[in-house]
């Protein structure tokens, strides 16, 4: 793998107004595993707080799926939101680790929750969340949809290798939801930029599975199953790529780090969240967190903090919002959301 992060293309800034968040929802699995857990089976955990910031993360059990944390989600996202079923007429499910390689696991959740409507998966992994909110707010955007069902979800504790003492305790399963619809003139994105760079795929990647190395039961590696991470040039992209791409949809969108009301940052690690607050300049109480108690959720991470947030009255209509997500691809999205 590579010693140095990959160069990023400067990603071009873009504007979607005229659709709003109507209702969210999340989920999160009772198994708490903590630090001292993992310092049972040899980890260090010292390191992974002092390191990370992460004290703990949630499990799946071992008959729960994605598509199940996905509809829990939707289920309280649809409540919130006052939605029936009939309503819905569109899902999105972002997703690293779906049930099946097929079909989508968004065809579960649409089945599942009685919807008749289409569905799909989108595939950017910790990224996935905010390729999935602006596809959906196309959809409403042009009038394609009239209420849609934006999820991020993942089992990261199955695609994760439990002997891989630096990147297993890193990653915790979750799942958020957001319904979308028509808002006013002022609501949605008022700047936002997706972007990629495919240079540095071995970075962040899962080797076995795909149609360039299949499945085969002959091969004795194992942990070619599994995610693996060049976790020190990841590092130092995510904080550069955050900083560039904060600065670069704040300016698109006429405001200042002082103007944004709640920064819903990727939960990947602490040390990232804490350079950009400082390389920025933002303040700490304005900052959603909770990779201390979930660990980094990849594509459930934004939408989780989203509906944590709402729930605890941070949110109210006017508010903007800074999101941002970056992994595997290498991928990203960043956009200032008014709500």
């Amino acid at each position: 793998m590579s010693d140095q992060p990959p160069l990023r293309a400067r990603g071009l800034l873009r504007r979607l107004t005229g659709v709003q968040i109507v209702g969210t929802g999340s989920y999160v699995p009772e198994q708490v595993v903590r630090n001292e857990d993992l310092a049972a089976l040899g980890y260090d955990a010292d390191w992974i707080i002092q390191r990370t910031g992460i004290r703990e993360r949630r499990h799946a059990p071992k008959e729960m799926a994605t598509s199940d944390m996905a509809i829990a989600a939707a289920r309280r996202c649809m409540e919130q939101a006052a939605a029936s079923p009939a309503d819905i007429d569109l899902v999105l499910l972002a997703t690293l680790s779906p049930d099946h390689l097929l079909p989508a696991s968004a065809c579960v959740v649409q089945d599942r929750l009685g919807l008749n409507c289409p569905a799909a998966d989108i595939q950017a992994a910790c990224a996935g969340f905010l390729y999935a909110l602006i596809t959906g707010m196309q959809y409403v955007a042009t009038g394609c949809s009239n209420l849609a069902l934006v999820i991020g979800a993942d089992t990261n504790s199955r695609v994760m290798n439990p002997a891989d003492k630096k990147t297993y305790p890193l990653f915790g399963d979750g799942a958020g939801a957001v319904l979308l619809a028509r808002g006013e003139d002022d609501q949605g994105m008022v700047s936002y930029t997706l972007g990629a760079d495919g240079s540095g795929l071995d970075l962040l990647y899962r080797p076995t599975g795909g149609s360039r190395m299949p499945y085969d039961r002959t091969v004795t590696d194992q942990a070619s199953h599994f995610v693996l991470m060049d976790g020190r040039p990841v590092f130092k992209w995510a904080i550069r790529l955050l900083e560039d791409t904060v600065r670069d949809v704040l300016e698109a969108a006429g405001q200042s780090v002082d103007d944004v009301d709640l920064w819903v940052l990727h939960q990947a690690n602490l040390r990232i969240i804490e350079a950009a607050m400082q390389n920025i300049g933002i303040r700490r109480d304005r900052v959603a967190i909770h990779l201390d108690r979930y660990g980094n959720t990849s594509a459930g991470s934004v939408p989780i903090a989203l509906d944590e947030s709402a729930r605890a009255g941070q949110i109210q209509r006017g508010s903007t919002i800074l999101m941002s997500g970056f992994g595997a691809g290498l991928s990203w999205g960043t956009a200032v959301f008014r709500w």
